[in-house]
């Protein structure tokens, strides 16, 4: 949660009006370097989402995350899906692992019931871009946004990506919010 991206996406986020909680899992927290397995990082995903709505319940929730936190956040919703949440955020989805192309990571996301936004670089070497798309594609509630030039870790070059995907956030957030009062 104190990685500088992270630090920077929420001060950014906040500076749009949009309010954010960072948690660490519990491997970040006890430094074991080998991600949690997932019913961990699914329980971790869960206290947070009780923690945020049981503290501000009149703000809408959205769930976000960068690479493993956002396909933890997805494949827990997949199973446990809250009311409460209004969409994911996923700030570069980690399709596959490095050099091994495929698509099994995303098999989950047919079961999401709430509208998601991927944020993804067009050199993300996690996702690629043929891959993301045709995934996107197949799921009627997800909006790629593809961010032109940049990795996994959003670095394009000397361009500032932070008020793209600030920017991409927000004004998803607001066509979500705009749909849900047409309903």
């Amino acid at each position: 949660m104190n990685h500088p991206f992270m630090v920077s996406l929420a001060k950014s986020l906040g500076e749009m009006g949009i309010a954010t909680l960072r948690f660490n899992f519990p491997f970040v927290e006890h430094k074991t370097g080998r991600p949690d397995f997932p019913a961990v990082a699914h329980k971790t995903i869960e206290a947070a989402i009780n923690h945020a709505h049981e503290s501000f319940p009149s703000l809408p929730l959205y769930v976000s995350g960068k690479s493993f936190g956002g396909r933890m956040s997805s494949q827990y919703l997949s199973v446990e899906p809250h009311p409460e949440v209004k969409g994911i955020i996923f700030y570069g989805f980690p399709l596959h692992p490095l050099g091994k192309p495929s698509v099994e990571r995303a098999e989950h996301l047919k079961d999401v019931k709430v509208p998601m936004l991927f944020l993804q670089g067009t050199r993300d070497a996690m996702a690629t871009l043929s891959l993301i798309e045709s995934v996107c594609s197949s799921l009627p509630q997800a909006t790629l946004v593809k961010i032109e030039g940049a990795d996994h870790s959003f670095k394009a070059g000397k361009q500032n990506i932070m008020p793209v995907l600030v920017k991409a956030t927000r004004d998803w957030m607001d066509k979500i919010k705009k749909l849900k009062q047409v309903r």
